[in-house]
This record gives C-alpha cells, structure tokens and sequence, in this order.
C-alpha cells in the first residue's frame, strides 16, 4: 500500500485542483504503532512554512485543511516514530506517490477563483488555426495595397526567407501569396467538416510583414486580407455553421512601422519614435539618441509599456478588443503572455469578458502554466480573472516524444501533472496543439530529417523522401489520436490534415494544396473532428489511466453520457486491449475490439443507456 498518492481520493479527498472554498482531508497509510506524530508541512507560495498536526485513526494519520484564498500552495509531510527523534521528510516521487526523501520537491495545490467557468466559444469541436495569408484567396480586387509588397505569382511559388536574394534586391518578409477573409469565408463549408467550432486567425491588422506581427495599426484589417465588412461577414457566415472567430492579440510590441511609432514616416502623422509630443509618446522607452526598448533586440519591434495610456487603448470602452469583440469576434489569443503585466492581463480578461462572458482568452505560454514564472514573478494566468486557457506545449511536447520513442510513462506522468496542477474549467479547453505557425509541421517534426543548427537556406531546400513521409504519417495518425482524445480541444493548423510539410518559420507556412490534399490524412481528420464533437466525455469528462508502458498508452474517458476507452500502440508488436469492467457491448469506432495492431490504434464506445 502506498503511504500518500496525491492523483488518489482516498488519500487526497479532493484530487487536482480546487476552489478556493475548498476543505481537503489529507491521509497518510503509516503503520501507527510504530508511528508518535505526524506533520503536514503547508507553505503559501513565497510564504514561510506551518507544520499541522495529523490526528491518528486506526492505522492512518489525518488532517483538514481548508484553502481560503486563491493561490498556489505547496505541502510534504513530516513524521517520526517513538523512541526516536530522527525526522522522516516525504515528498513527492512520481506520479504523485510519497517518497522518504527531502530532495525532491513538494506537492502542489493550485487553489483558483471559485467564480472561474468554461466559456461557450470554443465548442465542443475543435480549433481550427489559419495563417491568413497562406490558406485561401478570393480573387477579390483589393484597395490601398502598399507599393513595397512582394506578391508571389503562384500559390505554389517557394517560399522565400528572410535575406533571400531576388531580382530586385531581398525578401524582407514583405512577401505575400493573397489570402484572404473573402477566401475563408468561402472555405466555412471545409472547415466545418474538419469537426471545427472556433477558428484561431494569426494576426489580421494592417502591418508590414506577411507574419503581421509587427502591428501598424490596431484598427485596421490589413488591406491584402480585405476589409472591416469582410471582417464582419467572416463571423457572421462563421457563426451560423457553430464557429467562432477567435483573433490574435500582439499586445507587448508594435511595429516600428506602424502609425504609433512610425520610425519609417510611412504615416503621416507624428509618430512616439519622431516626437515627444506623439500621443504614443508614453508608450515606448525612447532615449534623447533615439535608442529605445525593443523585443528581443529587434528594432523593428518597439516593445509597449503595457501600462501606459496603452491599455486603455486597448482595453477601454471604445478600444481595440471592443471594437473587433463587437463586430462578431468571441475572443483573443494572448501573443507571448509572460512578457504582458499582470495589470494588463486583467484588464484584457475583463474587457473580453464584459463584451460576452461567452468570449474566450487563450494565453501563449510553452510552459506548465500554473507554475510559471517569467521576470523574477510567479504568474497566475489560471487562478481566475487573466485567461481562460493555454497553449498545451507540455502536452504537444509528450505526445511527439511518445510516438517517436520515448516510454508511454513519460506521457502519462505529463497528462496527470496537467490535470493536477490546472483547474479542471482549464483543462476542458487547453488549446492542444501539435504544431502552429511557431514550429515546425508536425510531419516534418515527426519523419524529417533533424535540422542540427542548420540555416534557413539549408531548411529551404529539404524535401521529405517519400520513407520518411510514409513513416511520418504513420506516426502522425497515432499523435492525433491522442491529441484528440485527451483532455482538452484539439487545435488544427491549416494544412496539417493536408499532409503540408516544412520546417520552421518560414517553411512551415506554406499555401494550402487545394486540390492536392492526401485524401488518408484528410480522412482520418474528419473522422477525428466527427468523434471529438459527437461523444461528450470528450468535452471536460474524466480520465482514468489503463495501462501506460514503454509503447502502449490506453485510458478511459467517462461522464454522465458514456464511457470512452483508447489504446494507441506504437510498438511493432500487437497489444492485446485491456478492458476495464463495463465494456460489455461497446461499440467499435476505430480498429478492434480486442487486439490492436502495432503502429495502430483502438477506439471503443460504450453508452450508459445501452
């Protein structure tokens, strides 16, 4: 028997984490004859630790602790047996189990807003992300296109890098293929058949890259993707087939070319980089030598000081969210979270949320995000009141590790400290993502070759042999599984389900192959989307470990409705499908019911009705 087990409700009445409110009951298995006192050590993050003593029942020692304020919170237990004053420390092992050891670290509580809910916005499907100018084009005749834009004259023209030489000097991301809102709109039908019930679109205000990160002005759809009423039909037509719009907010820099800045005098009003007397002028830290704060050293991002008439801007009643949250968008993603203040993010929160409570906040963070620290401050992203959701990076990062070799353990123990660590209204809508506009393609990162430090010229000319594109999907089929079936809401990026290739940035942002697509992956996505929004233990019901070991991972997902068993099997040898009780009759959605194949997978439903 185990002396504590955090991931179990006998020892821990409450698993994961809790409201704040909430009472535990904390249990130890000691053998209490042996045993004269026992300790919970409990310390407020930051705060000076207070030993509780646990009261002996039968052969178990106790306490009751009840969190009152919302933060994290860390714990070990304390203990020593009669007719000695050594000091026995345990602490957490793995998965959650107590080890007698004062190395290793403690447990931790997250304790979150009690008032904290799942928005409505993402659905019960998944997220379909699109980076605006790779995926469609209407055709449409545009207005107001700046001279200096480079416009490929194919959609399947290379792609450029950065510093490439052309004939009329070098791409300087200022390249574009032309999609466009028009072209989106035209392809809802699509996307919809993916199973999506929120689109994620990168950057769509004007700004003078193709990437548009480098924001030129917050007010303004970019005239190579359309205009306001494009905007406006986008959502509307969007929102009649069940999608969202969800938009990306780069809110802790601006371009240097930008209306704001405007250090290339493109605008011609007065600009923080050419006056003091600018209305941005407090929004940036400008030296008396024109120096100033750019994000990471790159001057054509001047960094925001978020704290400044900026927020308000952004934030106010007439400001930036209102306006685009107004026309028909149901939420923002939070471009680099961990550089924005906490200020700032509250007021993001509740400006997002005072539009619609439906609306929804998605924070990037790469990290665990209820630890996370960034600038020397722990951040509190899921405690309530900043963000709804996350980027799911530890997750990606499992799941690719899994499928390319990596044991089945090292999965579970991420998931089940994912599901520990956030608050379960988080957890239902973590953003899993395989690959985004950041990384490279997810068949690339799966069969191709390792870049090993490589430039972008060397990456520019890489082409997937077709060994290593049949073994990517291979893999590719049992990471999307998983990533399907886990908690959380799958996010697609454009073309994944198309069989795209390429690594990163640029390459990883090609045009959508209509007409191309590889018709297997297309397939499995679809049947993928169909499962996600039909059977709704996947949409915030629990998970249970099956069996986790070397090339095998299988759990249950349950709720009220019905009962989901997956087992995905990496290894070259058939596994033999371990069915816990209640399985009796189960309908098979995906491969058999009893072995599944090596490099495989098996999908059992069984309805409570039935």
């Amino acid at each position: 028997m185990s002396i504590f087990c955090s991931r179990n409700s006998f020892y821990k009445s409450v698993t994961g984490a809790v409201a704040e409110g909430t009472t535990l009951r904390l249990r130890l298995s000691l053998p209490s004859p042996c045993v004269r006192e026992a300790f919970t050590v409990l310390r407020r993050d930051g705060g000076e630790p207070e030993r509780i003593p646990m009261e002996c029942i039968g052969v178990f020692w106790e306490c009751e602790i009840t969190f009152c304020e919302r933060g994290l919170w860390f714990y070990r237990f304390e203990y020593r047996n009669h007719g000695s004053d050594f000091l026995f420390v345990l602490t957490k092992g793995q998965f959650g189990e107590a080890v007698p050891s004062d190395s290793l670290p403690d447990w931790q509580q997250t304790v979150y807003s009690a008032d904290t809910v799942a928005p409505s916005s993402l659905g019960k499907g998944i997220i379909y992300q699109i980076f605006p100018d790779r995926f469609c084009s209407s055709g449409s005749p545009k207005k107001g296109i700046p001279a200096d834009r480079y416009i490929h004259p194919s959609f399947d023209s290379p792609l450029a890098f950065e510093g490439e030489p052309r004939e009329d000097g070098y791409f300087l991301n200022n390249d574009y293929y032309g999609g466009d809102l028009k072209g989106i709109t035209s392809k809802l039908g699509y996307i919809a058949s993916l199973g999506a019930t929120a689109i994620y679109l990168n950057p769509i205000f004007e700004a003078h890259s193709n990437h548009r990160y480098n924001t030129a002005d917050y007010k303004k759809i970019d005239p190579l993707l359309g205009d306001e009423e494009d905007f406006v039909t986008l959502c509307r037509e969007a929102k009649k087939l069940g999608i969202s719009v969800i938009i990306d907010g780069v809110f802790s820099h601006t371009g240097s070319d930008s209306v704001y800045f405007n250090r290339e005098g493109r605008y011609p009003g007065c600009g923080a980089w050419q006056s003091g007397s600018s209305p941005y002028s407090d929004w940036y830290d400008i030296g008396r030598n024109g120096e100033y704060r750019s994000w990471w050293g790159i001057d054509t991002l001047p960094e925001v000081k978020e704290e400044s008439s900026f927020l308000e801007f952004i934030c106010g009643e007439d400001g930036v969210l209102h306006k685009w949250l107004s026309l028909g968008a149901s939420g923002v993603r939070l471009d680099v979270a961990d550089e924005l203040p906490d200020r700032f993010l509250d007021a993001v929160y509740s400006r997002v949320k005072k539009e619609s409570p439906d609306n929804t906040v998605i924070a990037e963070v790469w990290e665990d995000a209820s630890n996370k620290s960034s600038y020397g401050r722990r951040r509190r992203y899921l405690l309530g009141g900043q963000t709804d959701s996350v980027m799911n990076y530890p997750l990606k990062d499992a799941i690719i590790s899994f499928v390319t070799g990596s044991d089945a353990e090292t999965l579970r123990e991420t998931e089940e400290t994912l599901l520990e660590n956030y608050p379960p209204e988080v957890t239902r809508r973590l953003m899993n993502h395989l690959g985004s506009h950041d990384t490279a393609r997810i068949l690339t990162a799966l069969g191709g070759e390792p870049t090993m430090g490589r430039g972008r010229e060397w990456q520019s000319r890489q082409k997937m042999s077709d060994a290593e594109l049949k073994n990517a999907k291979r893999l590719l089929r049992l990471a999307a599984v998983l990533q399907y079936t886990l908690p959380g809401v799958p996010s697609l990026y454009y073309g994944d389900e198309a069989g795209m290739t390429g690594y990163s940035d640029p390459f990883n942002r090609g045009f959508y192959p209509w007409g191309n697509e590889d018709e297997e992956l297309l397939g499995l996505y679809r049947m993928l989307g169909k499962i996600k929004i039909n059977i709704s233990a996947l949409d915030g019901g629990s998970f249970a470990n099956v069996y986790s070991s070397k090339g095998v991972f299988s759990f249950v997902r349950e709720d009220a409705n019905g009962r989901l068993y997956v087992a995905v099997n990496r290894s070259d040898r058939p596994f033999e499908c371990i069915l816990p009780e209640g399985f009796e009759g189960a309908e098979l959605l995906c491969g058999h019911p009893a072995v599944t194949s090596p490099s495989d997978f098996t999908i059992l439903y069984k309805r409570n009705d039935k």
